[in-house]
């Protein structure tokens, strides 16, 4: 699989600034530093058939009706900072969703393991059956 990054992803990526709310003082009223990041991923020509597929399973809430992945971020003042941490926030969910899970392997606990479980389980045992009162009668 190619980097992601030698793609260059940049020229489908599509931007939109607002303003935001949070940190930023009388600043936040009056400058468009909220950043949303757009990427239409059915007619991405940069990703294959199988990786659209992959994509858009695994990333399926974050995709609107109208088929575009979006990420939005506003936590820093600077309108610039905030775009960049979107591109970077989209190529680390690109390559989350590209990534094939390992198959997991069945395996039985070993037999030690399964000894000491007894074993703890027997103390256990003991110890609450000390506590009862067993007197004649």
């Amino acid at each position: 699989m190619m980097q992601l990054q030698e793609r260059d992803f940049e020229k489908e990526l599509q931007f939109q600034a607002s303003r935001s709310g949070g940190a930023g003082g009388q600043n936040v009223n009056k400058v468009a530093t909220k950043v949303e990041l757009k990427f239409d991923v059915q007619n991405s020509e940069l990703l294959s058939d199988e990786e659209k597929e992959l994509v858009l399973s695994k990333l399926a809430s974050r995709i609107n009706n109208e088929g575009y992945l979006q990420v939005v971020c506003q936590t820093e003042r600077s309108q610039l900072r905030n775009k960049e941490l979107c591109v970077e926030r989209f190529y680390e969910l690109l390559r989350q969703a590209l990534t094939k899970q390992k198959k997991r392997k069945a395996t039985k606990p070993s037999r030690s393991s399964v000894k000491r479980r007894l074993e703890g389980k027997k103390k256990q045992a003991e110890k609450k059956a000390n506590r009862s009162y067993r007197g004649n009668f």
